[in-house]
């Protein structure tokens, strides 16, 4: 398991922590990967384009001039696409690009991109980027120049932190997200991603049941995991043992039509 300082607005040390490999030392899929973001993107795209076809075009709907004897060729309406003012011909029309990405996908995409900024040592973590309870954009910037000298960097953080926020909203090649947003898009674009302390506490922790998707299970879901197998390995135990078995069920099912056919036989003897 990998192991990362923790520093503060110095630039100091101020402790350590470890990296979890189920999030951040993860396979990388590039097709995954590819299609995640490709899916991203279009569902960004506002898609209210349009045009209006020549029955949409208002007037238009008197002959310019007679059908025959002008010379000139046959019109119907000078709302026809090739007259200027008329419609347009297989123009753009209002449509949704959102593609359907499944929330696990989502999830491994993001592991994938995160696992392959650590492994390049392009991962922090800090305690802090400004000292004091006032935002200081020069504080700030310096502190982010300690971590890293690469240009674009991503700066994951947890909702509420307004001093750090204020502090860069005018970083020009640092961008802002809240923990629960980071996306892998934003992750791919970026040199350099830096978590707040909180940020990667809560990223670990995984956000709520049934919000979105989880990058990591949380303790309480494996041992809500296990004690479900246990309940499905107790139910199978006690079937076997009571010989109920679904062979034996269908022998059951079978046999009582049989059995109807012969009280029917014996009636009739009878009769």
């Amino acid at each position: 398991m990998t192991t990362i300082d923790i520093v503060d607005a110095t630039g100091a040390k101020s402790g350590s922590v470890e990296l979890p490999p189920e999030i951040f030392d993860t396979q990388v899929n590039i097709p995954l990967i590819h299609q995640v973001v490709v899916a991203q993107l279009a569902a960004a795209r506002q898609g209210t384009h349009n045009t209006k076809t020549r029955a949409e075009v208002a007037g238009g709907g008197r002959k310019p001039y007679r059908q025959k004897g002008t010379g000139r060729a046959r019109q119907g309406s000078i709302r026809a696409p090739q007259f200027v003012g008329g419609g347009v011909v297989h123009g753009p029309t209002p449509h949704d690009y959102v593609q359907r990405t499944p929330k696990k996908m989502k999830a491994a995409a993001l592991r994938g991109a995160l696992s392959d900024r650590a492994r390049e040592g392009r991962v922090h973590v800090v305690d802090g980027l400004v000292e004091g309870d006032r935002p200081s954009t020069k504080s700030a910037l310096a502190a982010v120049a300690n971590l890293t000298s690469r240009p674009r960097v991503l700066l994951v953080l947890e909702r509420g932190d307004e001093i750090v926020r204020l502090s860069l909203r005018n970083g020009d090649t640092i961008h802002l997200i809240n923990v629960d947003q980071l996306n892998t898009y934003d992750v791919l674009r970026s040199d350099d991603v830096v978590f707040t302390k909180g940020a990667f506490e809560a990223l670990v922790a995984g956000p709520p049941a049934g919000k979105t998707a989880k990058a990591v299970a949380t303790s309480t879901e494996a041992a809500a995991d296990t004690r479900a197998a246990a309940s499905a390995e107790t139910a199978a135990s006690a079937d076997t043992a009571t010989g109920a078995t679904p062979e034996t069920e269908a022998s059951t099912e079978t046999a009582a039509p049989d059995d109807t056919a012969a009280q029917a036989t014996e009636k009739e003897a009878s009769t």
